[in-house]
């Protein structure tokens, strides 16, 4: 209920919710919040004249003639009204955050529940997923109303169970709240979106949210223990009462003993519980490991059998734009697409791809604009010193000059070849490769444009890979 202190008007029907003025239809709620430029009370005269039926905001906000609801904390209260009005939810929610592996590991789960016969979807960077299909959101984390509506109607489509990532910004800007968040899981944590966050600490007490405010006392929490922060988070989700179960090389409960790298999958020694498990991931990359083994790990505590969770693992496919095969030319060269848009990230995937390549690992790679400099100069040093040949491009330069960028990222990558245009870079690249060469396409992954200035230009990375390779075999004919 909203106590009559806090607003203003006669009662009305609502027939919608949004935070975006442009998508006001008559009969919605617009919710005026504070965002990153701009704030929403900006824009309250043309969600009215849309129609807008009540506004949502700050104390203090003057909303005319419209009914109106004044908070303190409007995102919370936004988020609490979204639950009520799309009031449906799968049975099973496992939320999973980190830097880096969020979209593998719900979609890993995903697959594993599907395996086990249990309608499952994911929901994350990728979009949803259920069945065979994807449909794209562009967002890691929806905002308040469009998460509530997304769980209210695979709700209403049957959809039992639902694993979602659970993004730093969505967690600090509380859009998450009023989920029933039945399990959780943590990867890793590394430097990112420092362009948002004051500093590291703040990121990481955001992640930290998601089990100390959503976490039900007496849920399952798997956490990746294969570095303090993860022990941090494991520490932290025991003294407040999760059940934690440690996966990861120092995992206590599901412990990576041995990954032997094959030509495209690895050979992995799990010991769970104590049990010593032989199984085959039918993908490179031993983060892919990390990953499959935490998804598994949440596939038993939701309704998944030890067993057929760890059976299912060497059925498991990729994720898109996650070191995902875009390409092979003639002489046999791969070219993987991945979304490593970090130091460590980078670091990783390079490291990925080593153990599968007999000749050299060539890297194209940018970094995005309007988001935390201070990582190009260090994925450069990253750059040059694992890889054999790095070709330093584009990536979504936004309302950033693309030559700043690069600029800042060849102070690191003392050595490298400069080409701002991507796909003349991933031409470059393919053309000096040879047989037993590799080539990564780092930074976009399954994105499917490039942003430059507020402008998004058809782009994908997978497409001009393919593209480029058709055009390097006709020119040998």
């Amino acid at each position: 209920m909203i106590s009559p202190d806090r607003c203003a008007g006669p009662d009305v029907d609502i027939t919608g919710l949004t935070l975006d003025s442009r998508a006001v239809q008559p009969g919605f709620l617009f919710a005026a919040l504070p965002g990153l430029h701009v704030h929403g009370r900006d824009f309250i005269s043309q969600a009215i004249k849309a129609g807008a039926s009540a506004i949502l905001t700050e104390p203090g906000v003057d909303t005319g003639s419209v009914p109106a609801i004044h908070d303190a904390d409007p995102a919370v209260r936004f988020a609490a009204i979204a639950a009520r009005f799309y009031p449906r939810q799968p049975q099973v929610i496992a939320a999973v955050t980190g830097t880096n592996g969020k979209s593998s590991t719900v979609d890993f789960l995903r697959q594993i529940w599907r395996r086990a016969g249990i309608d499952g979807a994911s929901l994350g960077t990728l979009g949803v997923a259920r069945g065979e299909g994807w449909v794209e959101t562009g967002y890691t984390t929806p905002d308040a109303a469009a998460v509530h509506k997304a769980l209210d109607e695979l709700a209403a489509d049957k959809c039992t169970h639902l694993a979602m990532e659970a993004s730093s910004h969505g967690l600090k800007q509380k859009r998450m709240e009023g989920v029933c968040v039945t399990l959780t899981g943590f990867t890793n944590l590394t430097q990112d979106h420092l362009d948002y966050h004051p500093d590291f600490e703040d990121y990481f007490a955001s992640k930290l949210k998601l089990f100390l405010e959503l976490a039900p006392t007496g849920s399952w929490a798997i956490i990746n223990v294969d570095s303090e922060w993860g022990e941090t988070v494991a520490d932290k989700c025991s003294a407040r009462g999760l059940n934690v179960i440690q996966v990861g090389w120092r995992g206590r409960d599901w412990r990576i003993r041995e990954i032997t790298p094959k030509a495209a999958s690895q050979q992995i020694i799990l010991e769970v519980n104590g049990q010593t498990r032989r199984i085959e991931l039918p993908l490179v990359g031993e983060f892919q490991v990390a990953n499959a083994v935490s998804a598994a790990a949440m596939a038993t505590h939701s309704g998944v059998s030890q067993d057929d969770a760890i059976a299912a693992i060497a059925r498991l496919e990729g994720v898109p734009g996650r070191l995902e095969l875009a390409a092979r030319t003639d002489a046999g060269c791969p070219v993987l697409v991945d979304f490593a848009h970090t130091p460590d990230g980078l670091d990783k995937l390079i490291r990925a791809a080593r153990p599968h390549t007999r000749g050299r690992i060539f890297i194209v790679f940018g970094c995005g604009g309007d988001r935390d400099p201070t990582k190009r100069k260090p994925m450069g040093e990253i750059a040059v010193k694992l890889a054999d040949h790095v070709i330093v491009t584009d990536d979504n330069p936004r309302s950033e000059r693309a030559a700043d960028i690069r600029a800042k990222i060849m102070e690191g990558a003392v050595g490298a070849e400069e080409i701002g245009d991507r796909a003349q870079a991933i031409r470059a690249a393919l053309r000096q490769m040879k047989a037993g060469d590799t080539l990564l396409l780092a930074g976009k992954g399954h994105e499917t444009g490039q942003k430059i200035g507020d402008i998004i230009h058809p782009f994908d990375d997978r497409e001009e890979a393919r593209k480029a390779v058709a055009a390097l075999e006709r020119a040998d004919d």
